[in-house]
Order: C-alpha cells, then sequence, then structure tokens
C-alpha cells in the first residue's frame, strides 16, 4: 500500500472528512483491520485565510510548498491538498516537490464525464466561483461548461464558508439558502452541482435535493484510495 501525503487544515473540519473517508475506503476495499497509511500535515488556518483576502498568493504558495515538502520527506507516495480553493496554487507546490499532486478537480471532471454530465453549477469559495483556476481547468481539459451563482449569490455562499462552515456551524437559514442557490442553477441549465468547497458538504446532502451533486472531498478521498491500493 502506498502512503498518501495530505495537506489538511484548510479548515481541520473539512479534513477530518477526508481522513474517515480515506481509511473507511481502505477498509471497504481490503477488509478487517486495513487502514491508510497517511502523513498529514495541517496547517494553521487562519493564516492562510489572512493571506488569501489579502491577495497574497505567493505567500501561501511558500507555506504550503513548505508542508508538501515535509510531507514528501515523512514518506509520501503522492500528494492530496484538502481544499479545492489552494488548487489556485497547484502548479508551485508541484514544482518544489518530486511526488504527483492528485488534482482535486481532475478527480471531479472524471466523475462528471462517467456520468455523462456537460453542464455543471459550482458553489465554492469567491476565489473558486470567480477565478479560473478551477472552473477553467474543467472546461479547457475536459470540455465541461460550468456555471457559477449570480454575484448576490456568490456573496452568501462565500460568506457561509468562512463565518460558519469552517467553524463547524450548520445553521439551517444557510441550508435552505444554498438548496434555493442550487435550484437556480438548475433552472439555468446545470445537470447537476459541483459541492466545489471541502465544507459545503458538512451543510448540504444529497438527499437535500434531487439536483445530483458531486461532494469534492468524497470525490478526492475515493480517488486517493485507489492510488495507494493500485
Amino acid at each position: 500500500m502506498k502512503t498518501i501525503g495530505l495537506l489538511g487544515g484548510m479548515s481541520w473540519e473539512s479534513t477530518l472528512s477526508y481522513y474517515k473517508a480515506i481509511n473507511e475506503g481502505v477498509r471497504a476495499r481490503l477488509g478487517g483491520l486495513h487502514s491508510a497509511k497517511i502523513c498529514l500535515y495541517s496547517v494553521n488556518f487562519d493564516e492562510i485565510e489572512r493571506l488569501q483576502h489579502a491577495g497574497d498568493w505567493l505567500e501561501t504558495a511558500n507555506i504550503l510548498s513548505q508542508a508538501a515538502r515535509s510531507v514528501e520527506k515523512g514518506g509520501s507516495d503522492f500528494l492530496m491538498i484538502c481544499t479545492n480553493t489552494m488548487h489556485k496554487v497547484f502548479h508551485k507546490i508541484e514544482a518544489e516537490i518530486s511526488i504527483p499532486i492528485l488534482h482535486i478537480a481532475d478527480a471531479t471532471a472524471q466523475a462528471l464525464t462517467r456520468d455523462g454530465v456537460t453542464t455543471v453549477g459550482l458553489l465554492g469559495t469567491r476565489f473558486t466561483m470567480k477565478q479560473d483556476f478551477y472552473k477553467g481547468r474543467l472546461s479547457e481539459k475536459f470540455g465541461i461548461k460550468v456555471l457559477t451563482p449570480s454575484p448576490e449569490e456568490q456573496i452568501v455562499v462565500h460568506e457561509v464558508i468562512y463565518k460558519e462552515l469552517c467553524l463547524g456551524t450548520v445553521n439551517p437559514d444557510s441550508k435552505a439558502r444554498y438548496l434555493e442557490i442550487i435550484e437556480n442553477l438548475r433552472a439555468r441549465g446545470a445537470q447537476a452541482v459541483i459541492l466545489g468547497c471541502t465544507e459545503i458538504a458538512l451543510l448540504v446532502k444529497q438527499s437535500d435535493t434531487t439536483v445530483p451533486l458531486y461532494d469534492t472531498a468524497e470525490i478526492h478521498a475515493k480517488q486517493g484510495v485507489e492510488t495507494a491500493i493500485s
């Protein structure tokens, strides 16, 4: 079994989901007392969040690159960045290490493609919804059309992530608002919706809507399991 390297803590609430899903996945595949071999580096998210909102992506890349080097030295065979937003600096981190990185958008796009989804809605942080590092990869590499919420809806999605979900708060009113936004994306032509922030699945579940939801943390974790035991 390969050793999985995880860059977590962004936030630790969703890193818990990764750790649980990966270990459950390994046990389901191998049985018995099997669990995943994991080397986890969990950063201080307060530091990362301040740099994100200050637009200092270079410094976030420096912090995560240092963490990635530590994970590599710890014996990891490949790396997973346990957050969608920080894939903005994917290439800078990739250049600093010799082990491969499993890109969360690629894993999600492969799942969408297998299911025949060609037009998808995207929820995430404002950075993920507005900038091109994520949705551009989906469209250019996989030919998937990406729809994002209105500017006003994007503010709601972003603030709920940082002010509630990253603090472990699940607010029923926020859930209702998210479900409205998901329905609006469907009305505009989305065949499915990507939960493109690893915390969103803490708030919205597939049982809450008939719109197909793609939980990026779950999809990414499954890819990690397959890579580790292949």
